[in-house]
């Protein structure tokens, strides 16, 4: 009778540190599920191979999944940041054109950019 209580309690130990395993190498899939993440399926792939490799790769696996937010993207920038930077951008650009214009104009003169010949 005891043997087959210490054979019950051992093949359910077994049973639950399976799954427990299993659920386990999961965790960064959930998070990129939760994030709503763009490389979600990857992330579910290499949990797997983790899986096989004794989750040498899970600790990467986890910051690949926490690295993006939906609502900032990748990265550490706040709101505040975000919106200034695309405030910017236009002025930027346009700066950036008038450079690209003056270049064209040195060139067509025969000039090099650095103003030498």
């Amino acid at each position: 009778m005891l043997d087959q209580i210490a054979l019950g309690i051992l093949v359910f130990a077994g049973i639950v540190l399976f799954y427990g395993i299993i659920v386990l190498h999961d965790i960064p899939y959930e998070i990129a599920v939760h994030r709503n993440h763009p490389h979600q399926d990857a992330i579910h792939a290499a949990g797997w191979v983790s899986l096989f490799t004794l989750h040498a790769l899970w600790p990467f696996l986890w910051i690949w999944a926490m690295l993006y937010r939906e609502d900032r993207g990748w990265g550490f920038a706040t709101d505040k940041q975000r919106i200034q930077a695309e405030r910017d951008l236009p002025q930027e650009l346009a700066e950036l054109r008038q450079r690209v214009e003056q270049l064209e104009q040195r060139s067509q003169a025969g000039l090099h950019p650095e103003g030498k010949r």
